[in-house]
C-alpha cells in the first residue's frame, strides 16, 4: 500500500475511534440522573402517638407519602378480625388456597395450590412470618378477589381517619400506587390496638407451630424492649425498613411508627429512641379509667391467641418494706407477688408455677394464683409476710424478672 494510503486509514481509524469512545462516555451523566430517578431513595418518616389520646408527640415527615410495604398486612387482620366479630369468619375454618395465592413471592408459608389453612393459623403466618400468600387467602376469602379486597381496605382506611393511604393488594408487595405516611400507620394500629383488644394480643407472637416446623417472627424489638407488645415490621426496597410498635409502661401505652430505616437494626433503635423520649415525658393530669376488678379463673382458652407469652408486668401502688413509714397499708401479711400479665389463664398458671419452684425456699407457705383483669390472666403467689414478698421481687428481678408486691384485700 502506497505511504499516503496507510497514514489516510491510520486517521481514519483513529478519528473512528475517538467518535466511538465520545458516544460511550457523552451519556454515562444522563443515564446516572435516569437511574437515580426511577430508584429513589426510601422516606425517612416517624411519628409518636399517645394511644389513649391520640395526640402526637413528635413527628418527622409524618404525612409524606411513602410505601406501607408489609404492614399492609395490619389492615389485612383488621378487617379478618372484624370478620371474626361479625362471625362471618370462624378462627377454626379452613380456607381454600388459590393459584394466584400460592404465586405469591416470599416471605412465604410456600402454600401449594388446593391445599388449605385455617383463619388463625393464617392470622399467625401474617404476624410471625408476615407470609405474602397467607395474605392473599385471606383477602380473597374476605373480598373475593385481591382486587376486590385492596378496595375495601382501602374504603375501611378512610372510615377510621387514613386520609392519605391507599391500598392495592393484601401484602403489601410493590405497587407503585399503593401508598401511605407515618400519622396514617399509626393511626391504623391506634384502631387495632383500641377496637380489636380481643385480637391484639396475635400481635405479640414471636412463633408458632407450622406442619412440624417453628416458624419465627421478624420482629426482633419485641424481645428486648420491655412493655412492648407489638405490633408489625415491614420491608420492601421503596420504602426502606418499616416497623409500626406499641408499648406499655405505668399503665401508659405509646404508639411509634419508623419507615424508611437503613437496616433492621438501625429502624429497631429509633424506634426504642422514640418510645424512650416518650415514655420520660410528663403526662397531663387526667381522670383515671375506671378499675375492672379481678375475677378468678377457673377454665382455659381454647385459642392460640391466648396461649402466648407474657404481656407486662405492672408498677407496685406501694413497696411492702416503704408501706408502713410512709403511711400506706400494713406491712402485716398477706402479700402477694405479681409475675406477670399473660393471654391466657394456662400461659399464666404456668408462670406461677414455675416462679415458685425458682424461688425455692423463698417461697415456702405460698400458693400459685391466677387472676383475671380485663382481658389479662395475671400470674401471682400468694400468701407472703411483707417481708419475703420484697425479697422475693428483688430476687427475681436480680435474676431478670419481672416483678412487684400487692397487699392481699
Amino acid at each position: 500500500m502506497h505511504p499516503l494510503a496507510r497514514v489516510s486509514t491510520l486517521l481514519l481509524s483513529l478519528t473512528a475511534l475517538t467518535v466511538l469512545v465520545a458516544v460511550l462516555l457523552t451519556p454515562l451523566p444522563a443515564l446516572a440522573k435516569r437511574s437515580a430517578k426511577k430508584t429513589p431513595l426510601p422516606v425517612a418518616a416517624e411519628i409518636l402517638m399517645d394511644a389513649g389520646s391520640g395526640t402526637v408527640l413528635q413527628g418527622r415527615n409524618a404525612d409524606t407519602l411513602t410505601y406501607p410495604a408489609s404492614l399492609t398486612k395490619m389492615m389485612t387482620l383488621m378487617l379478618t378480625f372484624e370478620a371474626l366479630e361479625r362471625g362471618t369468619l370462624r378462627l377454626d375454618q379452613s380456607l381454600v388456597v388459590s393459584q394466584h395465592a400460592a404465586s405469591m413471592p416470599p416471605s412465604r408459608l410456600w402454600l401449594a395450590p388446593g391445599s388449605t389453612i385455617t383463619v388463625e393459623q393464617a392470622i399467625l403466618a401474617l404476624v410471625t412470618r408476615s407470609a405474602n400468600d397467607v395474605a392473599v387467602v385471606l383477602g380473597e376469602a374476605l373480598g373475593g378477589s385481591e382486587t376486590a379486597f385492596a378496595a375495601k381496605m382501602t374504603a375501611r382506611a378512610r372510615a377510621i381517619g387514613m386520609r392519605r393511604t391507599v391500598f392495592r393488594n393484601a401484602s403489601g408487595l410493590p405497587d407503585r400506587l399503593q401508598r401511605t405516611t407515618a400519622r396514617d400507620m399509626a393511626i391504623l394500629s391506634r384502631a387495632l390496638i383500641r377496637g380489636h383488644a380481643r385480637h391484639y394480643a396475635y400481635f405479640q407472637r414471636r412463633s408458632f407451630d407450622w406442619q412440624g416446623d417453628t416458624v419465627y417472627g421478624h420482629n426482633r424489638l419485641m424481645a428486648r424492649y420491655p412493655g412492648m407488645d407489638g405490633i408489625k415490621t415491614g420491608y420492601i426496597a421503596a420504602s426502606g425498613f418499616n416497623l409500626a410498635a406499641s408499648a406499655v409502661r405505668d399503665g401508659r401505652r405509646l404508639i411509634a411508627v419508623v419507615m424508611g430505616g437503613h437496616s433492621a437494626n438501625s429502624r429497631d433503635d429509633r424506634v426504642a429512641d422514640l418510645l424512650d423520649a416518650g415514655f420520660k415525658r410528663p403526662t397531663s393530669p387526667a381522670r383515671p379509667a375506671p378499675v375492672q376488678p379481678d375475677l378468678l379463673i377457673t377454665k382455659n382458652s381454647a385459642s392460640i391467641a391466648q396461649r402466648s407469652t407474657a404481656v407486662s408486668v405492672g408498677a407496685p401502688a406501694v413497696k411492702p418494706s416503704a408501706a408502713k413509714s410512709t403511711g400506706g397499708p400494713s406491712t402485716d401479711g398477706p402479700w402477694s407477688i405479681q409475675v406477670g400479665a399473660f393471654a391466657s389463664h394456662a400461659a399464666a398458671q404456668s408462670s406461677a408455677r414455675a416462679t415458685a419452684k425458682r424461688l425455692g425456699a423463698l417461697a415456702a407457705g405460698t400458693s400459685p394464683a391466677v387472676v383475671r383483669s380485663g382481658g389479662l390472666y395475671k400470674a401471682r403467689l400468694t400468701g407472703f409476710a411483707a417481708t419475703k414478698a420484697d425479697a422475693a421481687c428483688t430476687a427475681l428481678k436480680t435474676a431478670g424478672k419481672g416483678c412487684f408486691a400487692l397487699q392481699d384485700q
